[in-house]
């Protein structure tokens, strides 16, 4: 049994449920069929159990160290993505223009969680670089593109996204870092940057920063921001290395998990010029950043997805040999014990796990596919609607995987009991690891003020109102299949209740008490979007389990048995949870620093 990944779900989310061979009918992906994308999965499973996985423990041992001002890490860090470069791997959903291997982005997503699953640290370098390069196709110059992109696709050059500042986390509009205009079209960058993973290191012979800074005269707050490109080494003629650009590494952020991914902070321009290539037009950094943050969401997402798989596929095979115990009607001591997967608590939780992990990895594939759609797209309504579609499910997206696949993370743990929190098994480690992705790119709450304070509201609603189109579809097709009726109309009821409860919030006059209960909203609506996944997943196995093999039965019915799990003891949830955002409570905003009791 594989550790980091379950390819039989892999292949039913993309060809049983999702219909990826529709994509093949395109000129930009007839190259592919089902053999290629089972391949490039097949390539990218053999790299990260050779090479990414055994790395696994020794970064979180021997974590990154600042010495004589540069970082250092054990030497099979650089190995191992340099593997991953070989194998084309940075280039999977670039265009053959661009030097990439033109698959559809549902393929790179899916293929770099195997890698996530491995070893998430090495993972997050080749995501961050993934995610510059795709920011750099879409808003450079073509000059710009030729000058980095190929070394990106080829590995030589890594990436890093540079946002946040030591007085300016989630803040942007409040970082100081500046862009002084010089005499030949560039700018000399000057500020410090923190929290940057992948910052500084020598895994590459590049690293390419997009650094977001503001044009002195410029409009204030976020108006005022624009987009750079930061070379750690200036770039000469056809790409070639030059001199060290002033980006310093002043220190090492030491964390309790991804320790192998080095996050830092830097100062730019402390001893010379410091020199950046202005990306786009001045004053829309932060637009054009969001791009990549966008995409590193969804990366976020579906780490602590597969995160949340590995955990879960320890556990079970741990339930599955470790024997101890008899079933209660059972006290007969010379009776031999029984393996703890016989024991209906532990089931709980295995299921728990198995419902949190495979809906968030179909969720998360369902939205990459939205962006092949909307590549593939000649409708500009169709790809308008994509691109809602896309927008509302964003936060859900990053959020829901990151709080409750780690929450499968803690049940993994609780399986194997005293031994899941020591080292002789990886679930604490895991679990560490997967704990800073409610904090990745954007926390939890910043995802539910997103949301309901954002997204639902756009457009009078419009993307709101396309999701629950698509919910109302699946829901009709779950009426016609025997069994899941009962399903579908907790759906629905759900579905109602969160509109409404959406609309009576949105119409609130006080905007501050309105997202109070942000995260509470967040938390709920996510519910309703992974049962639709759930159910959705319940429909396409229902009809496939008819013409199933005997070995292949037990799959589909484990699909249905699942997404009865989740209507039973997860959607019900909902229901308390929009009354109170309904209710504009306001415990929590009214509550004065005063009343903690201690020093504020």
């Amino acid at each position: 049994m594989s550790e980091i990944v379950q390819r039989r779900d892999i292949d039913f989310v993309l060809f049983e449920m999702l219909g990826l061979e529709d994509l093949f009918r395109h000129d930009r992906f007839a190259a592919h069929d089902r053999e290629t994308i089972s391949a490039v999965l097949d390539t990218a499973e053999a790299i990260a159990d050779d090479h990414f996985l055994p790395l696994a423990p020794v970064l979180d041992a021997e974590e990154p160290q600042f010495v004589d001002g540069k970082v250092v890490m054990p030497r099979e860090a650089a190995a191992a993505l340099a593997t991953y470069a070989d194998a084309g791997l940075f280039g999977m959903s670039f265009s053959e223009e661009d030097g990439g291997l033109q698959l559809p982005y549902v393929i790179s997503v899916l293929a770099n969680g195997i890698f996530a699953a491995a070893n998430v640290s090495l993972a997050n370098y080749a995501n961050l670089t993934i995610a510059n390069a795709n920011l750099l196709s879409v808003f450079c110059t073509p000059g710009q593109k030729a000058k980095y992109l190929p070394a990106m696709l080829d590995g030589r050059c890594f990436g890093t996204m540079c946002l946040s500042e030591p007085q300016a986390g989630s803040s942007l509009s409040d970082i100081t870092t500046k862009a002084t205009p010089r005499a030949d079209g560039l700018y000399n960058i000057s500020g410090s940057k923190m929290w940057i993973s992948g910052g500084d290191h020598e895994l590459s012979d590049n690293i390419l920063h997009l650094v977001l800074a503001k044009i002195p005269g410029g409009p204030p707050g976020v108006k005022g921001i624009s987009l750079f490109m930061v070379p750690r080494y200036r770039i000469g003629e056809e790409g070639a290395k030059g001199a060290w650009n002033n980006v310093s590494l002043a220190g090492l952020n030491h964390k309790m998990g991804q320790r192998g991914c080095v996050n830092c902070l830097l100062n730019f321009g402390e001893g010379g010029d410091c020199i950046g290539e202005i990306v786009g037009e001045p004053g829309k950094g932060l637009a054009y950043m969001f791009h990549m943050m966008n995409e590193a969401r969804i990366f976020v997402g579906q780490s602590a997805a597969m995160l949340g798989l590995a955990g879960y596929l320890h556990s079970l095979h741990y339930a599955g040999e470790r024997a101890q115990g008899r079933h209660p009607h059972n006290k007969n001591p010379m009776e031999p014990q029984v393996p703890i997967i016989e024991h209906a608590d532990v089931r709980r939780m295995l299921i728990a796990q198995k419902a949190s992990v495979e809906g968030a990895v179909a969720l998360i594939a369902y939205s990459a596919m939205l962006i092949d759609r909307q590549t593939v797209a000649e409708d500009p309504d169709e790809k308008a609607e994509l691109g809602l579609l896309l927008d509302i499910l964003t936060p859900v997206v990053k959020s829901w995987p990151s709080e409750f696949c780690l929450e499968a993370n803690k049940l993994a743990i609780q399986i194997l009991g005293g031994y899941g929190y020591t080292r002789d098994y990886p679930v604490e480690r895991i679990y560490r690891d997967n704990r800073l992705n409610p904090i990745h790119e954007g926390t939890h709450g910043i995802q539910g003020i997103d949301l309901l304070g954002r997204k639902v509201r756009m457009q009078d609603g419009a993307a709101l109102k396309s999701l629950a189109g698509r919910i109302r579809r699946t829901i009709a097709e779950a009426r016609e299949v025997a069994g899941l009726d009962a399903e579908a109309v907790a759906l629905e009821r759900a579905l109602a209740v969160a509109i409404e409860v959406t609309e009576r919030v949105v119409s609130a006059s006080d905007v501050n008490l309105s997202l109070a209960n942000a995260t509470i909203y967040l938390d709920a609506f996510g519910h309703v979007v992974i049962a639709w996944i759930w159910l959705w997943q319940a429909v396409s196995a229902a009809r496939a389990l008819p013409a199933a093999s005997e070995a292949d039965a037990p799959f589909y019915q484990g699909k249905t048995s699942t997404c009865r799990y989740f209507f039973r003891y997860e959607l019900p949830k909902v229901f308390a949870q929009f009354e109170l955002v309904a209710a504009l409570d306001d415990t929590c905003f009214s509550f004065e620093p005063e009343q903690f009791g201690a020093v504020v």
